[in-house]
């Protein structure tokens, strides 16, 4: 039995939160979403908090509390956000913002221009960081992997697109 999918979720009055025919759907001051629940489960809202039950009595379901985070996860989104932060480490390596782009300069003969999803939005406060932010928390780790993906981190000399929290292993040259 899940212990984190028996927890209710708090909500605030700044959140209108509904469940009709398997579909979730809430809404804040940063917009709104609406995902599909598990077949299995339904959503109860009653006065600041939401509860994600089993239909069945005895339920034993892995994807309890999972649709739990799903419904947690959605309500944070349009209420606060989520971000993420990415570094550039390299000589010459940059990133900026023009329109819908994203131009990255990692080393290669040629510029990276990633078309930015509607849901992101992407800042570059300087030519070495790159801000992503959303109300949509896969649509955002997709993103943020698909950028660091262009140019992993290397363990010689860190060059590369790493996330703000990341720590980077480093390992030893070669010895004569």
């Amino acid at each position: 039995m899940s212990r984190i999918a028996k927890n209710p979720i708090k909500i605030t009055n700044e959140v209108q939160c509904n469940f009709v025919n398997g579909k979730f759907s809430a809404k804040g001051k940063l917009g709104e979403m609406e995902i599909s629940v598990n077949t299995n489960f339904r959503v109860e809202i009653n006065d600041g908090e939401v509860k994600v039950l089993p239909i069945k009595e005895n339920n034993n379901d892995p994807n309890w509390g999972t649709t739990r985070a799903l419904v947690a996860n959605t309500i944070d989104g349009v209420t606060k956000g989520f971000t993420k932060t990415l570094e550039l480490n390299g000589t010459g390596y940059r990133a900026s913002v023009s329109g819908s782009k994203l131009k990255l300069e990692l080393g290669f003969s040629h510029d990276i221009q990633f078309d930015i999803p509607k849901d992101i939005k992407i800042e570059c406060p300087k030519q070495n960081i790159i801000n992503i932010t959303s109300i949509n928390k896969e649509k955002l780790g997709a993103a943020a992997a698909k950028i660091r993906s262009y140019r992993k981190p290397e363990p010689f000399k860190g060059k590369g697109i790493k996330y703000s929290d990341e720590y980077i292993f480093r390992k030893e040259g070669k010895k004569k």
